[in-house]
């Protein structure tokens, strides 16, 4: 039997090659250019497309509220139940983005990459327009999802209390905290992103993962945390003032940075570092199929 001097495992058929070509994982710029295209996608969208899904998502991220209220209150007290009680943080996020509903802090990547590409004013007034109009959908859905969860007669009162507890435990922490925390939230956020296209097989355990660990790192989110604070300032623990100053403000700013200008820009940065032209690819191209099949 003859080595292969390039190699390569020898005895190899055609069709084991073609499997072997299938096998191998998209590069960084087939990822990039994947969501780039998302990206353009969602900043040709509609102002009332992008208000009706933002809002959309907004109400329902307040299933994580829900669902760590219910298993908090349901579990015995202790540390080690709040481990399982942090898997709650994920329905939120679930069921937004298998649903394909507006979330803000997907976009500070995917809509950001565009602007990257081609950083123009129009491009620039896209991307505002669109965090503009999903961030205020967002937040009025959130809003809107925790004043229901007080007013209306849905939960018992060990329930009720526990949502009063996740509240505060978010404002425990400093406007310098909710920043600082708030910059890893984004940027854990935009990793589970750029993760999805390239192991969509996987996507639910990939969203699980980044949000549960979120949740374990009590890591600070700009719409999910507005369900929780704005709950406190509902049942009257908290002035509208504190929930802007103290947590939306230092959150929203943490977020945009982790998502935005740290992960987004090192992305594009290595991207456009390459050698390697980025070829046009759609989703079956990125896993090396090709366009034949």
């Amino acid at each position: 039997m003859t080595t292969p001097t390039d190699g390569k495992t020898p005895d190899l058929s055609a069709k084991e090659q073609d499997d072997v070509k299938e096998s191998q994982p998209p590069r960084a710029a087939v990822l990039h250019e994947i969501i780039r295209s998302q990206g353009d996608h969602e900043l040709e969208r509609s102002i009332a497309a992008l208000w009706w899904s933002a809002l959309a998502a907004g109400l329902t991220m307040g299933l994580s509220l829900m669902a760590m209220g219910l298993l908090n209150s349901r579990l015995p007290a202790g540390e080690e139940f709040k481990v399982i009680a942090s898997f709650g943080y994920c329905a939120g996020f679930l069921a937004v983005i298998l649903a394909r509903q507006q979330l803000f802090t997907e976009n500070t990547l995917t809509a950001v990459l565009p602007v990257m590409s081609k950083p123009t004013l129009a491009n620039f007034a896209r991307l505002i327009r669109l965090w503009t109009v999903v961030l205020v959908g967002n937040l009025c859905g959130t809003i809107l999802v925790a004043y229901g969860m007080l007013e209306l007669p849905i939960f018992d009162n060990n329930t009720d209390l526990a949502f009063l507890e996740i509240g505060r435990k978010v404002m425990e922490n400093q406007p310098s905290q909710m920043f600082a925390k708030g910059i890893v939230s984004g940027w854990m956020i935009a990793t589970m992103v750029w993760m999805i296209p390239s192991m969509e097989s996987a996507k639910i355990w990939i969203i699980i993962l980044i949000t549960y660990l979120m949740a374990l790192g009590d890591f600070t989110h700009i719409v999910v945390g507005s369900a929780e604070v704005s709950y406190l300032v509902f049942a009257g623990e908290l002035p509208w003032s504190d929930f802007w100053k103290v947590f939306a403000g230092p959150t929203l700013a943490g977020n945009i940075i982790g998502g935005s200008f740290i992960f987004a820009l090192i992305s594009h940065a290595q991207i456009r570092s390459e050698s390697r032209p980025v070829e046009s690819a759609g989703p079956d191209d990125a896993y090396g199929k090709s366009k034949k099949d």
